[in-house]
């Protein structure tokens, strides 16, 4: 019994020492060594580089506003509401969506022309918010990047060389890599955080539908960093039925989409 309580106690430190956090959004513990002020700090360095790199933002008020508005609607309700979120279209061509640590969503305008309710695009942000909320883009960082390399680039000097290395590190952040495991905690974590706001949940499924559909035309962007499997539409639409078949009635938004955001573009 002893020897139980020893390895326990042992267990325990360990935990403690190499940093254990519990994911919010499943509820389980998960290895995470990076504080959540190192995610803001990344956040605000690599954002404007980010934005940068896809095109800079859509030079459109009333339509960043917009975008804006629906993701602060589901911020407001998840399991992080008091951070500081950005929601920000950017002229990208291509069809994605990304987060960073620290609160902010980049959206294309190669997604927002796909797209046509208000619904699709809460089921998008919502996925987003949830792969901040549960620190995926931290953890992704962490393993594929590094976030010593990152932290020394954007406080170091502002010589060429840096700026060549804070532009290189920006294109391996836009082309992190999600778990299956991952992904599927921010479909169905995502799904919940837009029906609590009041958007209907088949949003999310009518988003990856046209995701396929485009995939099959040409690789999309969003597929390179967010995996696709088989039964992705399948797990969505079983959870439906089962949690949230009773609230079909809720949010669409198609004309006030159409409006705010394919008029703006000349869709």
């Amino acid at each position: 019994m002893s020897k139980k309580l020893a390895l326990l106690t042992l267990g325990l430190i360990f935990c403690l020492c190499t940093g254990c956090a519990v994911n919010p959004v499943t509820g389980q513990d998960q290895f995470m060594l990076i504080p959540e002020q190192q995610d803001i700090i990344i956040g605000q360095r690599y954002a404007p580089e980010v934005e940068k790199q896809m095109g800079g933002r859509i030079a459109n008020e009333s339509l960043q506003n917009y975008i804006d508005s629906v993701g602060q609607e589901i911020a407001r309700i998840s399991h992080r509401p008091v951070w500081e979120y950005h929601f920000i279209a950017v002229e990208d061509k291509s069809i994605n969506a990304v987060a960073l640590p620290g609160g902010y969503v980049f959206i294309t305008k190669g997604m927002l022309g796909k797209i046509g309710t208000e619904a699709q695009l809460a089921a998008i942000l919502a996925h987003e918010i949830t792969h901040i909320v549960a620190r995926d883009s931290s953890a992704a960082i962490s393993r594929q990047i590094g976030i010593d390399i990152l932290l020394s680039a954007v406080t170091s000097e502002k010589t060429p060389q840096n700026v060549l290395l804070v532009t290189d590190l920006t294109r391996q952040i836009l082309d992190l890599q999600y778990s299956r495991e991952q992904e599927q905690v921010a479909d169905l974590g995502g799904l919940d955080y837009m029906v609590r706001a009041g958007y209907n949940p088949y949003g999310t499924v009518e988003v990856m539908r046209i995701l396929q559909s485009q995939q099959e035309i040409r690789p999309i962007e969003f597929f390179s960093t967010h995996p696709s499997p088989q039964n992705r539409i399948e797990y969505l639409t079983q959870k439906i039925q089962a949690d949230y078949y009773s609230l079909e009635d809720l949010r669409v938004g198609q004309e006030d989409y159409r409006k705010a955001v394919l008029e703006q573009l000349g869709n």
